[in-house]
């Protein structure tokens, strides 16, 4: 009978085969007469499956008649199985990004540069699919009402891996539960981030390659435009070039002199979030947070909340 719990199906390795292979192990060099007799099977089956087992490296053939076999060394020869199978899958990996890359051209001859998306699913598989292939950059315009979580799950690994990501928040997107928290982790492993006000639209470009941009913001219509290399991607790089270089900087700087809450207190108000948001974010009673901004503005010798948010930028605290 055959045993259970193999190990070397992974490297398409029969049961049968391992079982010869671990009969070989378990014992010394053996003719095929010998093994067939202790197994329970033909000699002639015992011969094919010795020869697989010597064309993998697993068994070697000793000099002398009648033949005999003998299981080679596990260590070393697993090891270059399964080496020779890393390289295998590497070549597929290639090969699969080639056939990509030739799939996304024909469907964008296909389609034209501009493909319709509807339904929630459909949008977040597209964004999905769009963030998981980018290789270099994204730039995001981000803002509510979100099809997906408000916390993205793709950006961590991609930054790790070394993507370059730039985002602009509106105001709104801030208002999240946990929103400012989840910023401070993305901008510890790499994201650049921005706030701006009136962002007419939700946008992600990925590698000046393809951009998704929402058509309809209410949460209930989901329907976006798959933008491929185009006059119009450029346009929509542009637009985004543009609002990030007018929007204000999100993020703190490790040499400020200033309390880690104070630094994000006056991150959020030059975000342009109002008190009870700013307060919820804080975990602070409005209050406690008017205090402290007070106690702020006379830090930084600002007659009014603007100008605190300002100062605080020009001189790096933020």
């Amino acid at each position: 009978m055959l045993q259970d719990g193999r190990i070397l199906a992974p490297l398409d390795v029969t049961a049968f085969d391992e079982m010869v292979y671990r009969e070989l192990l378990s014992g010394r060099e053996a003719t095929a007469r010998e093994l067939a007799s202790r197994l329970g099977y033909g000699p002639d089956r015992l011969v094919r499956a010795l020869d697989r087992l010597r064309a993998r490296g697993l068994v070697s053939r000793l000099s002398g008649r009648p033949r005999r076999y003998a299981a080679a060394e596990p260590d070393v020869a697993l090891e270059t199985l399964i080496r020779d199978r890393e390289q295998a899958l590497a070549r597929l990996r290639t090969a699969a990004a080639e056939m990509m890359v030739l799939f996304r051209r024909e469907r964008a001859g296909q389609a034209g540069a501009v493909e319709i998306v509807t339904g929630r699913d459909e949008v977040a598989r597209r964004f999905l699919r769009l963030q998981h292939g980018v290789r270099e950059e994204m730039r995001m315009l981000d803002r509510p009402p979100y099809v997906l979580a408000a916390t993205n799950p793709v950006e961590p690994g991609a930054l790790r891996r070394g993507v370059r990501w730039r985002a602009v928040y509106t105001p709104e997107a801030l208002e999240q539960p946990g929103a400012l928290e989840d910023l401070h982790k993305l901008a510890s492993l790499g994201e650049q981030a921005r706030v701006a006000g009136g962002i007419p639209v939700k946008l992600a470009i990925a590698d000046s390659d393809a951009a998704l941009v929402s058509l309809h913001m209410e949460q209930a219509t989901a329907e976006a435009a798959l933008v491929h290399s185009s006059a119009l991607l450029d346009a929509l790089i542009q637009l985004f070039e543009f609002t990030w270089e007018h929007a204000a900087p999100l993020g703190t700087d490790s040499r400020s002199p200033l309390a880690e809450e104070d630094r994000r207190l006056l991150t959020l108000l030059l975000a342009g979030l109002k008190d009870d948001a700013i307060a919820r974010q804080l975990g602070l009673s409005t209050r406690t947070m008017r205090r402290r901004m007070k106690h702020l503005m006379e830090l930084l010798g600002a007659d009014n909340r603007f100008q605190a948010g300002a100062q605080a930028v020009r001189r790096g605290w933020i």
